[in-house]
């Protein structure tokens, strides 16, 4: 049984990325607002209701990077959308994950980054995230479809 996932690279009007800091198993993780799909729900309600409960935004889903997948003994068969998404509405602010209680929350920090500012940190997921999602920021501002497939993150 696949499991599905959703992430949303948020691009502001001076070329940042909007990148949310998460504190997993003893060490800080930057990556892209996102999270499970639930019950009923496609991968672009998901990336709108994700990227509200953690950084407060409106958001309009206007194309897909990636579609990430993994089959492992470990983890079994996930799948992650990575969406691209543009600002309607709301004010940026931390949020929260609603299925946690609130001393429990992983969520530490939400913030425009450059390209620079993504190299410089220690841990971005996934891995390839600041090599490639540049290119495809530019393909999609210049109206082209992008769409990756990607295997075993």
């Amino acid at each position: 049984m696949w499991v599905g996932g959703v992430r949303v690279i948020i691009p502001n009007e001076e070329g940042k990325i909007l990148m949310v800091r998460q504190h997993h198993e003893d060490k800080d993780l930057w990556m892209v607002p996102g999270g499970g799909i639930e019950e009923g729900e496609n991968s672009i309600e998901a990336a709108v209701r994700e990227a509200k409960e953690e950084t407060g935004l409106d958001i309009d889903v206007v194309g897909v990077a990636w579609h990430v997948e993994e089959v492992s003994p470990q983890r079994g068969q996930r799948f992650v959308n990575y969406m691209i998404g543009r600002v309607k509405g709301g004010s940026l602010a931390l949020g929260s994950d609603p299925e946690l209680p609130a001393d429990q929350q992983v969520l530490r920090e939400v913030r425009f980054l450059s390209r620079e500012e993504i190299g410089q940190l220690e841990h971005v997921y996934p891995k390839f995230f600041n090599d490639e999602i540049w290119g495809i920021l530019k393909e999609e501002q210049n109206g082209m479809t992008y769409y990756k497939l990607r295997y075993n993150e």
